[in-house]
């Protein structure tokens, strides 16, 4: 990359723009795309001097970010020219992401043809199937022969996205079925596309969510998608390349939100600073005033502590443990939903899996803290370890065992409250419509914080009375 960088600077020095364009237009479109985000200040440069084809297949897998920033320094005739040549899915995508105010003008620059069809796609509603689309594909009528489809395809194919599948209809414009290419070139010429018919197509509606859109692509290995309307009339096709971006950002959303975020839609180091601050304060305080539960829950304990100095030095521990299962258990879930793997239908199945799961990882972790008391019992009493605090060391030498019980048998329901709490409330987010990823491993964490607290000093208060207490 520092070879072509340092060739491209060569031939902008010399200032010839055919000499520019001819460089730009022998180079791989992955790696013009490269030298892009390599020298930003040729962003615009380089898409200007390359031939408009060219310069559409680099402008169409660059960033938003960098696309909004070529498109403001281009030439208004330039501009044109690359809107026009975007395929409508790509051009749509770059739309929707601008200003209103901005939109007018760009769609102004588009001839009439485009234009409206931008238009069209622009009005399915944001994160549809409809935004994906494009109208460039081949379609044919049953009742025509193969000799009459290769003909299409020679005519139409050149300005198609695809022509790996060739969709037909009827003369309403319904969708029938959709054929393979290969179908049609080992088919005798004389045969009727109805007789390589099987009546099997799979096709998206318009109006469904882009998400299962994903889903469709992954269950049937197609590398496009009809889209139709409510009636079943062929609107467009969707293929796997904007499936691929589509689940790229719906990835990059679900990770921020796990993360305690909102989504921020834009790379972070495009993003303005305090549009990040709003993207995350609010989790922030959300979470702040979660944990104030915790410290209520604390104070509502707090004579007990004083009484038992030995359960305060075990809350982080207790709280850790049922925090970190549930948003293990959260993560999970939410991954396992994402891919398809688990469904709201699943939901007993989820949960008498994690209601063991909890039970054999709190039986572990409570031996480990039972364990831990006794190990300590053992180095205070033969001179290994010393305490400052007296309550601390007695409560070591003579109740050991029931301060090791307490705390184990207090990492066990912890521990399967967590794994409970972590693995259903993603679940019933989706139940109620909202998205899973909302259920973020740190409101899980906080949510198991608090009644951490309650069950750690509940059973406390069935071991240690008459002991401690």
């Amino acid at each position: 990359m520092e070879t072509l960088q340092a060739e491209l600077e060569h031939v902008l020095e010399k200032g010839d723009p055919e000499e520019i364009g001819n460089f730009l237009d022998q180079q791989n479109i992955s790696d013009v795309a490269e030298l892009i985000y390599t020298v930003p200040e040729h962003d615009a440069s380089i898409i200007m001097y390359m031939s408009i084809h060219r310069a559409s297949g680099v402008f169409k897998i660059l960033e938003t970010a960098t696309q909004q920033d070529i498109i403001q320094k281009l030439p208004p005739g330039k501009t044109a020219e690359l809107l026009n040549e975007l395929p409508p899915d790509d051009r749509t995508a770059l739309l929707e992401d601008l200003p209103s105010d901005v939109v007018r003008e760009l769609i102004k620059l588009l001839n009439q043809e485009e234009r409206k069809i931008t238009l069209s796609l622009l009005g399915y509603p944001e994160n549809s199937v409809g935004r994906l689309m494009t109208p460039d594909y081949v379609y044919v009528q049953e009742t025509d022969t193969v000799q009459r489809v290769l003909e299409i395809i020679r005519r139409v194919g050149k300005n198609s996205e695809t022509i790996d599948v060739i969709y037909v209809i009827n003369d309403k414009g319904e969708l029938l079925d959709d054929i393979r290419i290969r179908e049609f070139i080992l088919a005798a010429p004389n045969k009727k596309v109805s007789e390589l018919m099987d009546n099997r197509v799979i096709s998206l509606n318009a109006y469904a969510d882009q998400e299962a859109a994903n889903e469709a692509f992954k269950m049937n290995n197609r590398v496009a998608l009809p889209v139709v309307s409510n009636s079943n009339k062929l609107l467009g096709i969707v293929t796997i390349d904007d499936i691929l971006w589509v689940a790229t950002e719906e990835f990059s959303e679900d990770m921020q939100k796990i993360g305690g975020t909102q989504a921020l839609n834009e790379p972070y180091l495009d993003i303005a600073f305090f549009k990040l601050i709003r993207k995350r304060v609010g989790w922030l305080l959300a979470l702040f005033v979660s944990e104030l539960l915790t410290t209520s829950a604390m104070t509502y304990f707090s004579d007990e502590m004083q009484k038992v100095a030995i359960l305060s030095i075990f809350v982080p521990l207790i709280t850790s443990s049922g925090g970190n299962s549930g948003s293990q258990a959260s993560t999970l879930i939410i991954q396992a939903m994402a891919v398809g793997e688990v469904t709201i239908a699943d939901w007993w199945r989820v949960m008498r899996r994690e209601i063991l799961s909890g039970l054999v990882l709190g039986v572990i972790l409570g031996s480990v803290g039972f364990l831990r008391i006794q190990i300590w019992h053992e180095l205070i009493q033969h001179g290994f370890m010393h305490m400052k605090d007296p309550e601390i060391r007695t409560a070591y030498l003579t109740h050991s065992t029931a301060v090791g019980l307490t705390i184990g048998f207090s990492l066990i329901g912890i521990v399967l409250w967590g794994t409970l709490a972590g693995s259903m409330l993603p679940i019933f987010l989706k139940r109620l419509g909202a998205d899973p990823a909302a259920s973020s491993a740190p409101f899980v964490a906080t949510l198991v914080d608090v009644t951490g607290i309650i069950i750690y000093f509940s059973m406390a208060y069935l071991i240690l009375t008459g002991i401690l207490l």
